[in-house]
């Protein structure tokens, strides 16, 4: 080392002296020999390396610690090209220095704190080196001069820190950044090759009761294992991360069927709502989600999550345990929840809220045993507004407790007034329910309106039973205790356990709806699901009650199942407390069966302006109703039964149908692929006109807007672009009668 750097300092002179440096010394040989014995110590002591080259870039120096640090016998660096110890930068190496290392050597550029990876086989170490290239009196080229250190274990700790960054430190998964990031780098991808990709947003509706009723510890628990029950629905390509709090994502490469993203957040829905076990106690939860489809819904991430936020928004507005797929018309739905919540403050006081009541009838004799009230509000500007819209929101601006004290003061009253000693069921919210003085409010509205106790009947979802500490049970004695009776609402509907009947001591329980739709149908399991559940209600002495009956076959299906009372719209939709009373002062206490004779797939009565295309024309008509399997119409006249038509149903959606009937402006069309399920109460097609079809037509890449066909409309290549309209969703024009 010492013959290195007396060669490499040869000759050499030092300012020193004045302060512009005007006079000079020689570097004498003592000055050396301590610089030498200080570069000695330093290498000695592990702070770092020394290295040289000549002027063909081969090394001529190498610190000896170095060469044993790399399991290099002494020397055998020596006569290697600089550029042989390390391994050359890859293109796509998202570490790689703007300028690598052969191009600083080429250029005779100097080096300053350049991160390399030696060549070494099985294992992974990287050094920072710097250099400066050194010349000769007449300004020749002699090689570089430079200086290393091992950089392995910082830059180990760097990468663990960049990691933990990205990182969820709960679940593992991916955090909203690193999600957010990929999603990016994906969608920018897919959009120069034409590819779909699909958003999952997924909230656990009540994690927060969790948190509070059980302590984060347990939150974090039921949060890996909502992780990792993810995991086992996606798998594959799926991309899961964890957005904060209590909403996770799934991202879908290649994916745009809304069939399958819609049975895919249904599972997630099922699965994510079953029971937890956390912290020695049990937790239940409900799970809501929102779907958006790029590049049909937003063609960047910011574009696409927002989409998906806002069908989350939605599907919570329709009462949670749903999915929703993004349209383009949800942000006035926001909009016009956020005037929702302002009005529903007050529409106590103004008096916008009154009670309907529903009979439930005896499957025997059909006499009526009891009425459930509903609520039901009436704006002034907005008319009727369904219950599973301003319920949840209610119960999340935390109005939902006046609701309900307001409900059992007005139903109380009303069933004292009644000239039949009818039980009076209400519905308690599991938010009202959890109220430390909840039974003394049922006493007060018993005691002031003079109805006996054993009348009033209350109905409770298992959603009571989430994080239960024991509390629950004791609110259960209570209210048993002031006489009233207790049923189990919406039982069988994702979060039934037996644990629970053992102890709460209910006297009826609720067959959902959901198991009586479709029930008479061929190859359907849920007669059999019925069975079970009346089986298990009579073992516990406990009466059933099938809800949501309308036809004859699903009345008979019910009975024949052994159900004890049956409540629908078969005998009597919920009608106001002055018609029930009219009734039963008139003592018609006995209901007849008024509905069609067989089930048939729901028809949705709507008013709705769409489009009918035939050929190369399209009219505006109206949709009076929808179903999976067809629609009626009305617009044109006189349309031909077997006419083949495509209904343009708005956000891209096509529909292609036939005409069944036909008479003057009005047709019923069959549709030649069912509709599916958009997770609520509505229907829609499984695909879209794509975004890269219109762009393909000739006009500008953008998401699909609420009437992709009115944007093309006006254009002067217009007759093409329809027809591309039609032909790239549906497989081209249908051959159909003229008219």
């Amino acid at each position: 080392m010492a013959g290195f750097f007396s060669r490499a300092g040869r000759g050499r002179t030092e300012r020193s002296g004045t302060a512009d440096g005007s006079a000079l010394r020689p570097i004498g040989a003592s000055d050396i020999a301590r610089r030498v014995e200080l570069l000695d110590s330093f290498e000695a002591a592990g702070l770092g390396w020394f290295w040289a080259t000549d002027s063909e870039g081969r090394l001529i120096y190498l610190s000896p610690n170095a060469e044993r640090e790399l399991g290099w016998e002494t020397g055998e660096a020596i006569g290697k090209s600089l550029g042989e110890l390390f391994i050359a930068e890859q293109a796509d190496d998202p570490d790689r220095p703007e300028r690598p290392l052969t191009f600083l050597l080429r250029a005779r550029n100097s080096i300053s704190q350049l991160n390399v990876r030696l060549a070494i086989e099985g294992r992974e170490v990287w050094w920072e080196i710097a250099g400066k290239p050194q010349f000769d009196a007449h300004d020749e080229f002699v090689g570089y001069r430079g200086s290393a250190k091992d950089i392995t274990e910082a830059r180990e700790s760097q990468r663990d820190a960049e990691r933990l960054a990205q990182f969820d430190p709960v679940t593992g998964l991916p955090n909203s950044q690193r999600a957010n990031l990929r999603l990016t780098e994906m969608l920018k991808a897919y959009r120069n090759t034409k590819r779909s990709c699909a958003l999952l947003i997924i909230n656990l509706d009540r994690f927060k009761h969790v948190n509070e009723t059980l302590g984060h510890a347990a939150g974090d628990e039921l949060l890996k294992q909502a992780a990792a029950r993810l995991e086992r629905i996606a798998g594959g390509k799926a991309e899961i991360a964890r957005r904060g709090g209590n909403a996770f994502q799934i991202v879908l490469p290649d994916t745009d069927d809304r069939g399958t993203l819609g049975d895919l957040a249904q599972r997630v829905i099922q699965l994510l709502s079953q029971p937890y076990s956390v912290e020695g106690s049990r937790a239940i939860i409900g799970t809501t989600v929102g779907v958006a489809v790029a590049p049909y819904d937003g063609l960047d991430a910011d574009a696409l999550v927002t989409a998906a936020e806002l069908a989350v928004q939605a599907a919570n507005g329709g009462g949670r345990g749903q999915y929703r797929f993004y349209s383009s018309d949800l942000a006035d739905g926001a909009k016009l929840r956020r005037q929702i919540e302002q009005d529903l403050r007050d529409a106590i006081d103004k008096g916008q809220l009154v009670m309907h009541y529903q009979p439930v009838v005896c499957t025997k004799t059909r006499l009526v045993r009891s009425c459930e009230a509903l609520m039901r509000w009436h704006h002034p500007d907005r008319g009727d507004i369904r219950p599973d819209v301003f319920i949840p929101i209610a119960e999340e601006i935390g109005v939902i407790k006046a609701m309900g004290e307001w409900a059992l003061h007005e139903v109380c009253r009303h069933a004292r007034a009644w000239p039949v000693d009818l039980r009076v069921a209400v519905n308690v919210s599991a938010v009202q329910f959890t109220q430390d003085d909840f039974p003394q409010i049922v006493s007060r509205a018993l005691k002031q309106s003079g109805l006996p106790p054993e009348r009033l009947e209350l109905e409770i979802t298992e959603s009571v039973f989430l994080g239960d500490n024991g509390g629950t049970q004791r609110v259960f004695e209570d209210l048993k205790a002031i006489g009233v009776k207790l049923a189990l609402d919406d039982f069988g509907t994702g979060y039934s356990s037996l644990s629970y009947l053992r102890t709460a001591p209910f006297d009826k329980i609720k067959i959902d709806q959901s198991f009586v739709r479709g029930a008479t149908e061929p190859d359907n399991n849920n007669a059999a699901i019925m069975q079970a559940i009346v089986s298990l209600a009579a073992a516990l002495d406990m009466e059933t009650v099938a809800e949501g009956v309308e036809s004859e076959d699903e009345l008979d299906l019910v009975t024949e199942r052994g159900a004890t009372l049956v409540q629908g719209h078969i005998f009597s939709r919920a009608v106001p407390n002055e018609d029930l009373l009219q009734r039963l002062e008139k003592k018609q206490l006995k209901y007849e069966p008024r509905g069609p004779a067989k089930h048939r797939a729901a028809r949705k009565t709507v008013f709705r302006r769409i489009g009918l295309i035939h050929e190369d024309s399209r009219y505006r008509v109206v949709m009076r109703n929808l179903s999976k399997t067809g629609a009626m119409i009305e617009g044109v006249m006189d349309v031909p039964p077997g006419t083949q038509v495509v209904l343009d149903l708005g956000n891209g959606q096509l529909a292609v149908a036939t005409v069944r009937r036909s008479r003057g402006a009005v047709q019923g069309v069959e549709f030649e692929t069912p509709l599916i399920s958009d997770g609520a109460d509505g229907l829609c097609t499984r695909h879209r006109v794509s975004p890269y079809q219109i762009e393909a037509a000739g006009r500008p890449l953008a998401a699909l807007p609420q009437d992709p066909y009115a944007l093309i409309a006006g254009d002067a290549v217009n007759d093409a672009l329809k027809r591309k309209f039609v032909e790239v969703e549906v497989g081209g024009p249908k051959p159909g009668t003229a008219y």
